[in-house]
């Protein structure tokens, strides 16, 4: 299943540029508010299986909206890419570096993102999204309580980022519009496969980051298992799953991004963002 906020409703694809709204097409039973459908990920995901393309309506990009807006928890994961470690200057970690983004700097899969004063980096990232609650789940278990997989970018302003006696990375990572997240949440059983995708992204066509997923140093199913073994994890939460090498930071001389450029993410199977800058927040 792939499922999406089609102007501000929850809507499932039956074909790339077609959707059927779920609140219609079940005669109310689900909610159009697309994060209560992580709430009833498995009768979402049976009724979704009834669907056929009937009274499914064209869609275009600009109709995609957030398709994770609300969840209650955010976890991201830091050096989870052996080379990305590297190119910060960082040992490969033994354990998830964990940190948070806060709920209001995610958007959708298009737009523009004002970029506030300092240095603004870009970091593609597998974004996994829980659709059963967690806890203490085993690692052979964890696929079973992961709705799906969306794309993602980190943006991170790396001045703040590296403020204090401590760094700020969440501070750092949560202005308005710095997580993106789209176009839409695949089942980890429409890929070819869950644990190998490529991911990268592109700056007005030049391209900055290209990596695969099997290269990450805790998978999403280690993820979730250490993740829940602390914390219980709740339908609807997310996961960025961290990035691989190619960021600005780490560039010599180094790069961020600048008002007026365009940037493209995508991960393979399952879709791409497209994203502009302006000058100020």
């Amino acid at each position: 299943m792939r499922l999406a906020d089609i102007n501000g409703r929850a809507a499932v694809l039956t074909a790339p540029d077609r959707a059927v709204d779920l609140a219609d097409a079940s005669g109310g039973r689900f909610s159009p508010d697309i994060q209560l459908a992580y709430e009833q990920w498995d009768e979402v995901t049976a009724f979704a299986a009834t669907l056929d393309d009937s009274s499914a309506v064209a869609v275009s990009p600009a109709d995609y909206g957030n398709p994770v807006p609300r969840p209650r928890q955010i976890y991201a994961i830091g050096l989870n890419y052996t080379e990305h470690a590297k190119e910060s200057g960082f040992a490969v970690p033994d354990s998830p570096t964990v940190f948070t983004k806060f709920v209001t700097c995610l958007t959708g899969p298009t737009g523009e993102i004002a970029l506030p004063p300092g240095s603004v980096d870009w970091e593609v990232e597998l974004v996994a999204i829980i659709g059963r609650a967690a806890d203490h789940v085993a690692v052979a278990d964890a696929w079973d309580h992961v709705a799906g997989l969306t794309v993602g970018q980190d943006l991170s302003e790396r001045e703040l980022q590296r403020t204090g006696p401590a760094p700020q990375f969440s501070m750092a990572k949560s202005y308005p519009g710095f997580g993106p997240l789209g176009p839409v949440v695949v089942t980890p059983d429409e890929l070819p496969d869950r644990d190998d995708l490529e991911l990268g992204c592109l700056i007005d066509g030049e391209q900055v980051q290209k990596g695969r997923t099997d290269d990450l140093v805790f998978s999403v199913a280690e993820l979730v298992s250490w993740l829940s073994a602390i914390t219980p994890l709740l339908p609807g939460d997310i996961i960025f799953t961290g990035t691989p090498s190619g960021v600005g930071m780490g560039r010599k001389p180094q790069r961020f991004l600048k008002p007026g450029e365009e940037l493209v993410t995508y991960i393979e199977g399952i879709g791409t963002m497209r994203h502009t800058f302006s000058g100020g927040a």
